[in-house]
């Protein structure tokens, strides 16, 4: 689904990284590790094009890389890209509307986050956990096959990462695949890749 070739990518004077390459393939979760700054969100970013790496290439199996980017993954960012002033209602209905989901897509959004009890909130009074778990409702109201999460867990307590990873779980299981930078093990049978090593 995804193939990344002699990849290099710099942040200002600093390399982060060079020549390094890997595969996602249907049905595979990929944890990225190495310590911070090792260029695991940089990578991320590169890959939802949001970078421009120095050298390198990016490929989505036989997919256009914009066609690919628009229409076949999700990215989930450290930060969660909501808006503090709206309601949670109204952020939901935006980003899943944004992004082609079906109203019913978005009631099991609701429903499997338990998102329903939050809805007439604004969205700065969520909690982080609760803020994570309104921007994850995307993922599951309009899926797509390519997850990229950076730190999905980060702000979440036991139940919900157990919850989340039943999610992650199923979507694996019906082809999907995952790229996640994380700094504890991912809630699914998973590869490693150490960003850091070799460096």
């Amino acid at each position: 689904m995804l193939t990344v070739a002699g990849l290099t990518l710099s942040r200002g004077e600093r390399v982060l990284f060079r020549d390094l390459s890997l595969s996602l393939a249907s049905g595979e979760a990929v944890a990225l590790t190495g310590a911070n700054g090792a260029g695991k969100t940089s990578l991320l970013r590169a890959l939802a094009g949001f970078l421009r790496p120095d050298a390198g290439s990016i490929a989505f199996a036989d997919v256009d890389p914009a066609e690919a980017r628009r229409r076949h993954l999700h990215w989930l960012g450290h930060l969660d890209g909501l808006k503090g002033a709206r309601r949670a209602r109204d952020e939901l209905d935006f980003q899943c509307r944004w992004l082609g989901a079906a109203p019913e897509g978005v009631a099991a959004a609701v429903d499997v986050l338990a998102l329903e009890p939050l809805l007439d909130l604004e969205v700065r009074q969520l909690s982080a956990g609760q803020r994570r778990r309104l921007a994850f409702a995307r993922l599951i109201a309009a899926p797509r096959p390519i997850w990229l999460l950076d730190e999905p867990f980060a702000p979440l307590d036991a139940r919900w990462r157990a919850a989340l990873g039943l999610l992650m779980q199923a979507h694996i299981d019906k082809g999907g695949a995952i790229l996640a930078a994380v700094h504890d093990p991912l809630p699914v049978a998973a590869r490693a890749i150490d960003i850091g090593a070799g460096r």
